[in-house]
């Protein structure tokens, strides 16, 4: 069970690798739908995202069996990096499952360190499932991006960070994939301070969470998953993951943005913030700007939660929005 308490442990546990990154004010943002607007910017954060948190938080409490057999992870790239940097800091080897069709950044930052690479499938699923078996096969532990009470707990620090710099908020927006971010900053959240809206943001393009939430039981990814910008959101819930239970608990709302809203976001922030978000990162920013009147008059942060997107795919969409 993920409480507060594990949240601030694990606070503790990976202050040594992880940084407290900068919650900064936007002043395009908060004049464009007249609100205080806030940016959680884990593009700054070791290995440019905020998987960091919970992969290190889950690592240091691997047994030194567990460490001894190693371990195997799927990923859609950002939680990949942050596996293969924990183990190379903590001593262990770690083999990395990612999609084809993974960004070259996310590839070479997952190779730099030092973590075996197994490139397999076209969608992260069939990732998950590579990965799952080469864990029975080779004795590793598989170590699941979202579905694991110490990755969520780690990543639940955000919200302990955007307490302590921002106390008045009104509303925390974060994007998801899995749930583990959203699961473990809700729990702190509501634990802490229960009139906070916390709220969700996906692609239209791959609406798990939210097409499972309608539904009132996790509903499988498809089967081919559309083109998306926002890679680090798609792939399914596994069946039973408890981040599904939390989000219905905990989460306020789950809403949908467009790819073109989700291009446009990144856009934004290089243009007002001169911050590189990948698509992932901006889509708490697309639902700002589709939705402003919903925060009017609000104090809200936006978790950006992560800046690994290729050069090429970067200056190509600056190009496409001038």
């Amino acid at each position: 069970m993920v409480t507060l308490q594990s949240i601030e442990n694990a606070q503790k546990a990976i202050a040594p690798y992880a940084k407290t990154t900068p919650l900064i004010r936007s002043k395009f943002l908060s004049e464009l739908c007249n609100a205080e607007v806030y940016l959680k910017l884990e593009n700054l954060q070791v290995t440019h995202s905020f998987k960091i948190r919970g992969v290190i938080n889950k690592l240091l409490n691997l047994t030194s069996e567990e460490k001894a057999r190693g371990v195997v992870t799927a990923s859609a790239g950002n939680h990949g990096q942050a596996v293969a940097f924990g183990a190379r800091q903590l001593g262990f080897k770690a083999k990395i499952v990612v999609p084809t069709n993974t960004p070259k950044i996310k590839i070479d930052g997952i190779k730099q360190f030092g973590a075996e690479l197994v490139l397999y499938g076209a969608t992260y699923p069939e990732s998950e499932c590579k990965a799952k078996e080469l864990a029975q096969l080779e004795g590793r532990l598989y170590i699941s991006p979202y579905n694991d009470e110490l990755i969520i707990a780690g990543h639940g620090t955000v919200a302990l960070e955007v307490l302590k710099a921002l106390p008045n908020v009104d509303v925390i927006v974060v994007p998801v994939g899995g749930g583990g971010l959203i699961s473990g900053v809700s729990i702190a959240m509501k634990n802490l301070k229960p009139n906070v809206q916390v709220l969700g943001v996906q692609s239209a393009a791959v609406p798990i969470m939210f097409e499972s939430l309608k539904s009132g039981e996790i509903v499988k990814a498809h089967r081919h998953e559309p083109v998306t910008i926002a890679e680090g959101l798609s792939g399914g819930i596994e069946k039973g993951s408890i981040t599904f239970t939390i989000v219905q608990m905990y989460v306020d709302d789950v809403f949908l943005v467009r790819e073109e809203s989700i291009r446009h976001a990144v856009y934004l922030l290089w243009e007002n913030e001169k911050q590189v978000m990948e698509g992932s990162g901006a889509a708490a920013v697309a639902l700002l700007v589709e939705n402003k009147d919903l925060f009017a008059g609000k104090t809200v942060a936006l978790v950006l939660t992560g800046g690994n997107i290729d050069d090429s795919l970067f200056q190509t969409l600056l190009a496409w929005e001038k």
